[in-house]
């Protein structure tokens, strides 16, 4: 169990990485404000220039694409398959209401349901079973207690063993997991901890990485903070080219697709 000590840093570096982030946005938005100056364009952005600019993307021409399934069952396979091939794990199920279960039965086939166990021998006699990890707020509605697991909404940390997730939307091309921050998505908890499950509606599949900025700009209006790609699990080859997983980030990504 943490000490007070313990649970008062990790509150403090919250709190520090909120101050930082609107340092960040006020420095950029300072910035951007001097360019706009320079270029004799005045302080803020005008409806003229939205128009303009959204006439443009629409206009621009896409570059070579592959040729892919037009049905949404073959986009499924594809992106299954491209999914596969990056080292993540895939189940299919067929409601929301399956995937505590289903996320429970990823875990214990790993023997990470023991980490829950581990967690409240750690507390004491009692008390609340101890979160096994963060889920996004849109997913707390789901019945976890009756998968046999305790979770906790919001955003990661470190003690978090697996960060479940939804998505923006996934790649058919790549297998890549499409994810757009906010409130209810936050970032860290698809990157911090050392196992994430993505969500993944099959009608939330589309062909291409320029089909998802499209469905982003068509559905968000203006794009959030991050958006971040996900293609399996973090890796990387700098020491004698050899991969090793989950040197930047998570050591698995697991994928249940929701084919309702």
């Amino acid at each position: 169990m943490k000490s007070p000590e313990s649970k008062m840093d990790l509150q403090s570096d919250a709190s520090q990485i909120a101050g930082l982030a609107a340092s960040s946005d006020a420095a950029r938005t300072a910035i951007l404000m001097r360019i706009r100056q320079a270029q004799g364009r005045g302080k803020r952005v005008v409806a003229g220039e939205l128009s303009q600019r959204d006439l443009l993307l629409r206009s621009h021409p896409r570059g070579p694409l592959p040729t892919l399934a037009v049905d949404q069952p073959g986009l499924v396979q594809r992106f299954i398959d491209c999914a596969l091939a990056l080292n993540t794990s895939v189940e299919r199920v067929g409601s929301l209401a399956q995937v505590p279960e289903a996320v429970a039965r990823y875990l214990r086939g790993l023997g990470l349901m023991d980490q829950q166990a581990d967690k409240c021998q750690e507390g004491q006699a009692g008390a609340p079973q101890a979160p096994l990890g963060a889920v996004w707020p849109s997913l707390m509605h789901l019945d976890w207690t009756a998968a046999g697991m305790a979770m906790r909404a919001g955003t990661a940390n470190d003690s978090d063993a697996i960060g479940v997730t939804g998505v923006f939307a996934a790649i058919a091309e790549t297998g890549t997991l499409m994810m757009a921050s906010g409130p209810q998505s936050p970032a860290t908890t698809s990157l911090l901890p050392e196992t994430h499950i993505a969500i993944v509606p099959a009608h939330r599949i589309v062909a291409h990485m320029e089909d998802g900025f499209a469905l982003a700009r068509a559905e968000l209006g203006e794009l959030p903070r991050a958006i971040n790609f996900i293609s399996g699990p973090s890796r990387t080859g700098d020491i004698e080219q050899t991969i090793v997983l989950g040197a930047h980030g998570p050591y698995r990504v697991h994928v249940i697709v929701l084919d309702s």
